[in-house]
């Protein structure tokens, strides 16, 4: 029975995540003032404008309604089972943006959004059928996970100094993927230490850290959008965000580690995955209004 309303709070959050994507987007792209085609970017003074546009903050919102349903749907199940369901926000949120910009749907970035769902959807199935398991998190986990934070960090922000001028949507949509998978693994942990009734200052960093990817996954978020059309954007994160969030629960915390003893299941994981990573370049290469703006 928890499961089943994990997964169903899980679905709601997708649909919240879907209109909030959508508000965003809309407000970010009317607040830029650069021309079409140009390389657009958010910074301090967008955000401030941003902060008094009444759909931005409807967005912000559906997003925060959006988090406490995945995050009420962590305490509930494993997050290799929660987490990769969010990709129904994809096929939402291209009906929505294509309402919105009266922008007809391809037949090229249906099947794009079909190998992001498709792959996502397979790989949800799967590891809900092999059973996931939640095991007793140590401190050694939490070091693990906050140590990859550390190194994305100093990843991204190499990236950032070197190709500043360079980032795209893809570019920004990546950094957030990574950094939002590794959000969901840390207020996971924070939960499962606080049902351990082992709240330390390890947890309290781990709280932290989870504010902070929260922060710079947003950043990226919103030059995302300024960038890209929203379902692009979702796309990414809806791929990206759980592929990372269940590597890390099945190699770190142990969640359906058994998995892994089955080779078959080894490479469907990857085979979905790739399927899935493929939908979200083929989505940024053949998108209408990506086209348009090239």
């Amino acid at each position: 029975m928890g499961r089943a309303l994990a997964i169903v709070l899980s679905l709601l959050a997708a649909v919240a995540l879907a209109f909030g994507a959508q508000f965003q987007n809309d407000s970010v792209e009317k607040n830029s003032e650069k021309k079409k085609g140009a390389k657009r970017g958010v910074g301090l003074a967008h955000i401030v404008d941003l902060l008094k546009n009444p759909r931005w903050l409807a967005g912000m919102g559906f997003l925060v309604l959006g988090a406490l349903c995945q995050i009420a749907a962590l305490t509930m199940a494993p997050l290799i089972v929660v987490q990769p369901i969010g990709a129904l926000a994809l096929v939402i949120t291209a009906l929505l943006n294509a309402r919105v910009t009266k922008t007809a749907i391809t037949k090229a970035t249906w099947i794009a959004i079909s190998l992001c769902t498709g792959g996502i959807a397979t790989f949800v199935a799967l590891a809900t059928g092999i059973g996931s398991d939640q095991n007793q998190l140590s401190d050694a986990n939490l070091y693990v996970i906050l140590s990859i934070l550390a190194v994305l960090l100093v990843a991204l922000g190499a990236v950032f100094l070197i190709q500043r001028h360079k980032m795209n949507a893809l570019t920004f949509i990546v950094g957030a993927g990574l950094l939002y998978g590794l959000l969901a693994t840390l207020v996971k942990t924070v939960i499962q230490r606080i049902q351990q009734s082992h709240f330390d200052w390890l947890t309290i960093v781990c709280l932290v850290a989870a504010v902070l990817a929260m922060a710079l996954g947003g950043w990226f978020v919103q030059n995302a959008y300024a960038s890209g059309p929203p379902d692009l954007v979702i796309a990414g994160l809806t791929v990206i965000d759980p592929m990372v969030a269940v590597f890390i629960a099945i190699l770190v915390l142990g969640e359906a580690a058994h998995a892994t003893d089955n080779p078959l299941i080894t490479i469907v994981f990857f085979a979905t995955g790739a399927m899935a990573a493929t939908g979200v370049w083929l989505l940024s290469r053949v998108h209408p209004e990506l086209k348009a703006q090239r």
